[in-house]
C-alpha cells in the first residue's frame, strides 16, 4: 500500500515534479536582553567567554559575584557580540533569585523555553521531570546560547542547561553556586570596576567636559560608587537629569546616604548601591515617588499597564511610567511590560514602609488585588460565561480592565498573568480579606480547567484556608468539591471522599441545591476512580434524577455521558446506547460554548455500536470522532479514537487498513509522549474529559488504573477509560 503522493503512468518523459506545502520552521528565538548603554571595560571577562565559546563541547560558566557589580550587564553585552555563534538562537529568563517574591520555579522557565521552540502549551506536561526530558530532547542537537540571569541555586539551574555539545550556558548570581562545579561549570569571579573603567563610565554617560570640570571630585563620586556599575549609572543619570548638579555636591549627598543605610546595617557591597537608589528617588516628583513606593507592594515581580493605572490614576501611568523608567528606577522587560529590580524593589520597600501610613499602604495592595480580580473576571466571562460565581462588591473602581477577542486570547492573559494572580490572593489572606482571596482561588478556575497547573492543589487549599475564614459555606462547599477532586485524581481516595462529603454538607448548610448535586456527583465519580463502580452507578443515577427534577438539561447531559461510559464498561452496549443518545439531544443546545462533549458522546455511540455489531455505524461515528478530536486539538483523543477506528477495521477483516490507523495513533501518542504524560491533569488538551459542573466547559483527563477490576468491569470496544476520564471543579 502506497501513503501520500503518488504517480501511475506508462512512460514518463523529463523530470517529475511533487509540490507539497514545505514545512514550517519553528521562529529562531533571539531573547537576550538590550545592552546597557554605557557599558564599560570588561575586556578580560569578555575575552574569557569568548574562548569558553570556542572551546569543543557544551560550556557552563557562571558569573558570580555581589549585587549590582555588572554580571548581568557583561552577560547581555556577551550574548550580543555572539549572536552570529548560535545559529539556533539564544535564550534568556530572569530567574529572580534575590528578591522580595520568590525565585522563578524552573519548571516555569522550562515552560518559556519549550514555547519558544514551538512546543504548543497543550504539549507541555506538569512534572518537572518530564519538562526537563522534554527540554533536553528539544535541545540536544541546537546550537544555543542560554542566559541565566539572576540565578537562586545550583538545583535552580541544572535543568535549564541544554543537553546539546554546541551550546553555552551563562549564569549569573550573587551565589558562587559552586554545586555546579561537578557538572563542567566554570566560576568566574566578576569583581567592582577598577578607578580608571569607574571614571570612563561616568565620562561617557555625563560628558567628558563635565566630569574634566571637576575631576577630583568625580573621582570621589567614583570611589563612593565602589566600582558597581549599577550605582555608577545611576549616579550619572542623576548628573545627566540635572545638568547645573555639581559633582561636589553630589558627592556630599551620596556620602550622607551611605551613612544612612550603614546605620540600617545592610551588607557592605549593597551600601552605595542603596545610596544611589535614595538619591534617584529624591529626584522624582511627589507624584512618580508615590508610584515607586507603592509599586513595591505589587505582589508579583512583573506587572502592566493596569496596576500602574490602579496606583496613580490612568491619566497620569504613562508620564509617571516614563518617570521611573528614565530615573533608571523601573525596567521595561517587554512591551508595556515593567519591573522593579530586585535591589531596588527593596528600597522601594523601605520608603514605602517609612514614607506611606499603614492604611495607605492596605489601600494601594487593596486597589492592586482588586484591578487583578476584576480582569480576572472579564477573562473569566470569556472562557467560560455560564459559570456560578459567588457575587463580589468591589470596595475600589479597577481602571483600564482588559478586554478580550476571544477564548484564546483570554486564557493567555491568565497564562501570562497567573503568578500575579496567585500572590495577589495570598497577599489578601495574609491581611486577612478572606472574601478577596477566595475570589483570587475562585477566579483561575478557567486556567485550572484549560492549561496545565502544576499549582492546582496550591490554590484549591488556600481557597479553602480563605473560606473557612469567611466562613461562607458556599465558597466552603466548592474549594471542598476542588480539593475531593485534586485529591481523586492523586490517587488519595479516602482523602478526596472525606472533602467530597463534607462538601456536600456545607451545600447544605447553605440552601445551595445545585451546588450539593455538583458534590454528590463528583463524589460518584470519586467511587468511580477508587474502582466502586456499581456505587457509582447507583449514585449518578441519582444525580441525574435530581438534575431532572430541576429542569437542568445540560447538566443531565453531562450525568448521561457518565453513565454511558460506565455502560460501557460494564458490557451493556444497548444501555449506553440508551444513555449517549440522550446526552447528545441534551447537548445540543451548548455545543457552540462546548465542542468537546458533543465529540465525546460520538466517540462513546461508536464503541457500543462496536460492541453490538454494527460495524457500519461504528466506523462513521469513530471517524467522525477522530475528526473532531482533531478539529479541537485534542492529541489523545484523538489517538483513541484512531485506536477504536483500527478495532473496528480488524472486526471487519481489513488488517491493512487496521495497520493504518494504528499506526497514525502510535505517531500521535508518540508525539505527545515527549511532552505530556497521561496523567489526571491533561488539562490543555481536554483527552477525555466532561464538562466541568461549574463552567459547563470542557473538563479534563484523569487516567484510572482498572486492572483491578472484576472482569465484567474491564474497558471494552469503546475508547478505553484511561483516555476519556473527566476533571472536573
Amino acid at each position: 500500500m502506497v501513503h501520500g503522493p503518488s504517480i501511475q503512468a506508462g512512460e514518463i518523459h523529463g523530470g517529475v515534479h511533487i509540490h507539497g506545502p514545505s514545512p514550517r520552521r519553528p521562529m529562531v528565538p533571539h531573547q537576550a536582553a538590550a545592552r546597557t548603554p554605557y557599558f564599560t571595560g570588561r575586556a578580560i571577562e569578555l575575552e574569557m567567554l569568548d574562548h569558553a565559546a570556542a572551546r569543543p563541547g557544551p560550556a557552563l560558566i557562571v558569573l558570580t559575584g555581589p549585587g549590582g557589580v555588572g554580571k548581568t550587564a557583561l552577560a547581555r553585552q556577551w550574548a550580543h557580540q555572539a549572536t552570529g555563534r548560535f545559529g539556533d538562537g539564544q535564550f534568556y529568563v530572569d530567574l529572580g533569585g534575590f528578591g522580595v517574591a520568590p525565585p522563578v520555579d524552573p519548571a516555569e522557565a522550562l515552560r518559556w523555553f519549550l514555547g519558544a521552540l514551538g512546543v504548543p502549551p497543550a504539549d507541555l506536561p506538569v512534572d518537572l521531570a518530564e519538562l526537563t526530558a522534554l527540554y533536553r530532547s528539544h535541545t540536544a542537537r541546537r546550537s544555543l546560547l542560554v542566559v541565566l540571569d539572576n540565578a537562586f541555586s545550583a538545583a535552580q539551574v541544572r535543568v535549564l542547561v541544554p543537553a546539546s555539545p554546541l551550546s553555552m550556558t551563562v549564569v549569573t548570581s550573587r551565589s558562587r553556586l559552586s554545586g555546579l562545579v561537578a557538572d563542567g561549570a566554570t566560576l568566574a569571579e566578576i569583581t567592582p570596576l577598577d578607578a580608571e573603567q569607574s571614571m570612563a563610565l561616568l565620562t561617557n554617560a555625563v560628558g567628558r567636559s563635565r566630569i574634566d570640570h571637576e575631576r577630583d571630585h568625580a573621582v570621589l563620586l567614583a570611589e563612593l560608587c565602589a566600582g558597581l556599575p549599577i550605582a555608577l549609572s545611576l549616579a550619572a543619570a542623576r548628573l545627566s537629569a540635572r545638568p547645573r548638579l555639581a559633582v561636589a555636591r553630589l558627592v556630599a549627598a551620596l556620602t550622607d546616604e551611605a551613612s544612612r543605610l550603614a546605620r540600617l546595617e545592610t551588607p557592605d557591597e549593597e551600601i552605595s548601591v542603596r545610596g544611589n537608589f535614595e538619591l534617584s528617588y529624591r529626584a522624582l516628583d511627589a507624584s512618580a515617588a508615590d508610584l515607586y513606593r507603592r509599586l513595591s507592594l505589587h505582589p508579583g515581580r512583573e506587572f502592566g499597564r493596569g496596576p500602574v493605572a490602579v496606583l496613580v490614576g490612568a491619566a497620569d501611568a504613562d508620564r509617571l511610567i516614563d518617570s521611573l523608567l528614565e530615573a533608571n528606577l523601573l525596567q521595561e522587560i517587554a512591551e508595556e511590560r515593567f519591573q522593579l529590580h530586585d535591589l531596588i524593589r527593596l528600597h522601594a520597600r523601605e520608603r514605602a514602609e517609612s514614607d506611606d501610613a499603614e492604611a495607605v499602604r492596605d489601600a494601594a495592595l487593596l486597589g492592586l488585588a482588586e484591578w487583578y480580580l476584576g480582569a480576572a473576571g472579564v477573562a473569566d466571562m470569556v472562557v467560560t460565561p455560564y459559570r456560578r460565581r459567588l457575587p463580589y462588591v468591589f470596595r475600589t473602581n479597577p481602571p483600564e480592565l482588559p478586554g478580550f477577542a476571544d477564548r484564546p486570547a483570554a486564557l493567555a492573559w491568565l497564562e501570562r498573568e497567573r503568578v500575579n494572580l496567585r500572590l495577589a490572593g495570598q497577599a489578601a489572606l495574609d491581611r486577612g480579606w478572606a472574601e478577596l482571596a477566595w475570589q483570587l482561588c475562585d477566579v483561575l478556575w478557567p486556567l485550572q480547567l484549560h492549561r496545565k497547573s502544576g499549582d492546582r492543589r496550591e490554590i484549591d487549599a488556600r481557597g479553602l484556608a480563605a473560606a473557612e475564614l469567611w466562613g461562607d459555606p458556599r465558597g466552603l462547599g466548592r474549594m471542598l468539591k476542588r480539593l475531593g477532586r485534586t485529591c481523586t485524581t492523586l490517587g488519595e481516595h479516602d482523602l478526596a471522599e472525606r472533602y467530597l462529603r463534607t462538601a456536600v454538607a456545607r451545600y447544605a448548610e447553605a440552601g445551595d441545591i445545585w451546588g450539593g448535586v455538583e458534590a454528590r456527583e463528583m463524589l460518584g465519580l470519586a467511587h468511580r476512580d477508587a474502582g466502586s463502580v456499581t456505587m457509582a452507578v447507583g449514585m449518578l443515577r441519582d444525580v441525574l434524577a435530581d438534575w431532572r427534577r430541576l429542569g437542568d438539561e445540560r447538566h443531565a447531559g453531562l450525568t448521561l455521558i457518565e453513565l454511558g461510559t460506565l455502560a460501557s464498561r460494564l458490557g451493556r452496549p444497548a444501555e449506553a446506547i440508551g444513555y449517549l443518545q440522550e446526552a447528545q439531544r441534551l447537548l445540543a443546545e451548548s455545543v457552540d460554548a462546548d465542542p468537546y462533549n458533543p465529540v465525546r458522546v460520538v466517540a462513546g455511540l461508536a464503541g457500543a455500536y462496536l460492541d453490538l455489531g454494527d460495524l457500519a455505524a461504528a466506523g462513521r461515528l469513530a471517524a467522525e470522532a477522530a475528526e473532531g478530536m482533531s478539529a479541537l486539538g485534542n492529541v489523545l483523543g484523538a489517538a483513541a479514537a484512531l485506536d477504536l477506528c483500527g478495532r473496528i477495521a480488524t472486526r471487519g477483516g481489513d488488517l491493512e487498513r487496521s495497520h493504518h490507523f494504528n499506526r497514525r495513533a502510535r505517531e500521535l501518542r508518540e508525539r505527545q509522549a515527549q511532552g505530556v504524560q497521561m496523567s489526571g491533569q491533561d488539562e490543555s488538551l481536554g483527552t477525555g474529559a466532561d464538562a466541568d459542573r461549574e463552567t459547563g466547559a470542557v473538563s479534563q483527563p484523569d487516567m484510572h488504573d482498572v486492572s483491578d477490576l472484576p472482569r465484567q468491569h474491564q474497558p471494552r470496544a469503546g475508547i478505553a477509560h484511561e483516555e476519556l476520564g473527566d476533571f472536573r471543579g
